[in-house]
């Protein structure tokens, strides 16, 4: 069974149970891009903003308390989970959002019409655009959705760095007596403890997680009430002050209007900001991983020093083969991240003149790196990072046939002396203590760099 709805393209028939309406329709049939659903905390953002703004619109006196009340009590019911199937449209789309925005418009509406007595579909009783739309574009409703989106992403992400922090900060302490040779540029250099290296990464994430904090600001201000242009043409002048109110009341969050409505449509430099931060995020972390792969190399023929939990089988054709696939995943995710600042960069650089119309793709990518490093982060922590152990006698080992000594002795017999004991010391396979007594280096200079 089908309802007849019609746009200013023509008629199509609607599923006559369905919820949408004629504009999530062409969606679907212009934009199987993804093949995707939108993601859910983008739905709730987008349902809270028509919420907040049906709230501040009858308390302006612009929408009627019957028709208000209704669109509401659809948004309440879909903020409790349902409906959210009724959300057709690909994340990716042209128009700016505009099929989104729709979507939504006309899921509510349709709802509020049952809710009113009438039949989906009569949209003389709930209009998606005179109503629901009330006061609103996609210009500001859209934009406005995504940041709500990614404050609660960051809600998810920043608990998990924490977390991770927590995690390297256990180990460091663990660690914090047992000696190691230190590396640069993958060659023996000077000692170190373990629980030196874990600790730098704790310090790592530390700094990852105030970055983080730091970048909200770049999203808590919206253009709600701006409209098509920021002119907030069509909107009552007080309508900004009073969504963002209600919204802060609904959410919890701290928002603000934009200072400048213009720019805050015009201009969508602020996601390039968040792009930039969890790309940094996301490689700094993934160093930490390969260093935790290379260090935990073997296990016969690697470096060794670390022990790292045993996910699961390592190859089809090598019999008791284990891999490091916890540290792998996490660099996987980071060349995700990576790779998505690419785009948003160039989604960011794309706008002309009074909009930009490359926010679904920005809002796509964006949504897709904020999970998948909450999700490594956290498989990093609960599989790998919490139960490694070292491997103190290949540590041990590795320090006393190293020739880190000669770091020392250069500063009493000089340079190119300590230079030539340590060459002489790889030459012949001795220690550097050796070849230092073979070229008449005291017992009391060599007891005093040891000690």
């Amino acid at each position: 069974m089908y309802r007849k709805e019609h746009d200013s393209v023509g008629n199509i028939d609607i599923p006559k149970e369905a919820y949408y309406g004629v504009n999530a329709q062409r969606a679907v049939d212009n934009f199987q891009i993804t093949k995707l659903k939108l993601d859910p905390l983008f739905v709730e953002s987008l349902v809270e903003i028509k919420k907040a703004t049906a709230m501040a619109n009858m308390e302006l006196g612009e929408l009627d308390i019957k028709i208000g009340e209704a669109i509401i009590k659809a948004a309440d019911e879909m903020l409790q989970g349902n409906l959210y199937d009724q959300m057709i449209v690909d994340p990716i789309q042209g128009g700016a959002g505009t099929s989104t925005n729709m979507n939504i418009n006309e899921v509510l509406a349709n709802r509020a019409i049952e809710l009113l007595g009438g039949e989906k579909g009569d949209y003389t009783v709930v209009s998606p655009n005179d109503h629901v739309n009330k006061g609103q574009s996609t210009n500001d409703v859209y934009p406005s959705a995504g940041k709500l989106t990614f404050l609660k992403m960051m809600d998810q992400l920043l608990p998990t760095l924490s977390d991770l922090a927590a995690a390297f900060k256990v180990k460091a302490e663990a660690f914090k007596d047992i000696k190691k040779m230190g590396r640069t540029q993958l060659s023996d250099a000077v000692p170190i403890t373990v629980g030196a290296e874990f600790n730098a990464y704790y310090v790592l994430t530390k700094r990852n997680i105030a970055r983080l904090v730091n970048v909200r600001s770049e999203i808590s201000s919206l253009n709600m009430g701006g409209t098509a242009i920021g002119t907030g043409i069509s909107a009552h002048n007080d309508l900004p002050n009073m969504v963002v109110k209600h919204l802060n009341s609904i959410t919890g969050f701290d928002l603000e209007v934009a200072e400048d409505l213009v720019d805050g449509t015009q201009n969508i430099d602020c996601y390039a900001v968040v792009s930039d931060c969890l790309k940094t995020i996301a490689l700094s972390t993934s160093k930490v991983a390969n260093d935790i792969r290379l260090l935990s190399s073997g296990p016969r023929t690697g470096l060794g020093e670390l022990f790292i939990p045993s996910r699961q089988n390592g190859s089809s054709i090598m019999p008791g083969k284990i891999n490091p696939v916890i540290p792998e995943v996490v660099t996987q995710a980071a060349f995700l991240v990576a790779g998505h600042n690419v785009t948003i960069s160039m989604a960011v650089e794309a706008g002309q003149l009074e909009l930009n119309a490359f926010e679904p793709v920005i809002f796509y990518t964006m949504i897709e790196s904020f999970n998948a490093l909450t999700n490594a982060f956290r498989s990093f922590i609960d599989n790998c990072v919490i139960g490694i152990e070292v491997n103190e006698k290949r540590c041990r080992e590795l320090l006393e046939r190293s020739t880190y000594l000669t770091t020392s002795l250069a500063s009493h017999i000089g340079y190119d002396e300590a230079s030539s004991i340590t060459k002489q010391s790889l030459r012949e396979d001795k220690t550097v203590l050796e070849v230092a007594r073979e070229h008449g280096v005291s017992e009391s200079i060599l007891k005093q760099i040891m000690d």
